[in-house]
């Protein structure tokens, strides 16, 4: 079977053996344990997971032709494959207590991947994603909405840089593989009302809280009114959450 590659699907597949080793290595998996590949591809990746004694692993791909493809050569009774949209994909349908997921995510919709990630925090406790090196320093950087909303539940660690000559078609630019640790500093019980919040605060961010926030919240919060997003701390983000819940 020959597969073309789909330019609007953002496909670049990592063909180098010893980075595809690494990031296996970098998984640290167990015995038992249950692991989620998000765009498998070719299987380059799939194989190397495949080499430690995990119980399942779930494939999750958008492309039918891949899928196809992957029935064909991937003969592995541990593998089940799902077609799916890994950016709304429901990780609880998948009825498994822990999960541990990983995936050279397309560059176009990487973040809004991690987004939906974060819904389901409290059923994977680790997350290994090889994604753009600017994309993944933005997330490492806490200066933006969704680096918070990671941040707030999971430990982020820099890895390595992948330079593009290791990927099939080549990117134009480098990309970093960066690990998510489960480390839940703040119980948060509405999830979509506090990625409200997030953005509302990350909007226009060189604005000063005092045009978007009132001016008695942020005295509760012993904050001054003429502080940016960018200056606040996670501990000042969560106060100023709850205090915002109180008032909206």
């Amino acid at each position: 079977m020959i597969l073309r590659l789909k330019k609007s699907l953002g496909q670049h597949l990592l063909i180098s053996s010893g980075v595809l080793n690494r990031i296996a290595e970098y998984a640290q998996l167990s015995e038992g344990e249950v692991v989620v590949e998000i765009g498998p591809g070719t299987g380059l990746l799939t194989k190397a997971l495949l080499k430690y004694p995990i119980t399942k692993l779930y494939l999750i791909e958008l492309d039918t032709e891949m899928l196809e493809y992957l029935q064909e050569n991937i003969k592995d009774e541990r593998v089940v494959l799902i077609q799916a949209d890994a950016t709304t994909f429901n990780y609880q349908e998948l009825g498994e207590r822990k999960l541990k997921v990983l995936g050279n995510l397309p560059y176009n919709v990487a973040s809004l991947i991690v987004e939906n990630l974060i819904y389901y925090h409290s059923l994977i406790p680790l997350a290994l994603f090889l994604v753009q090196k600017e994309v993944a320093e933005k997330w490492l950087s806490g200066k933006s909405w969704l680096s918070i909303f990671i941040q707030t539940f999971y430990e982020l660690e820099y890895l390595m840089t992948v330079p593009p000559r290791f990927f099939k078609p080549q990117p134009k630019v480098d990309s970093a593989l960066i690990r998510f640790k489960q480390f839940i500093k703040k119980e948060i019980s509405d999830l979509k009302k506090y990625k409200k919040f997030l953005t509302a605060l990350y909007q226009y961010k060189r604005k000063m809280l005092r045009k978007k926030f009132p001016e008695e919240l942020l005295r509760e919060c012993n904050l001054a009114n003429n502080l940016r997003a960018e200056d606040l701390k996670l501990t000042d983000i969560f106060l100023l959450y709850e205090k915002w819940l109180q008032y909206s």
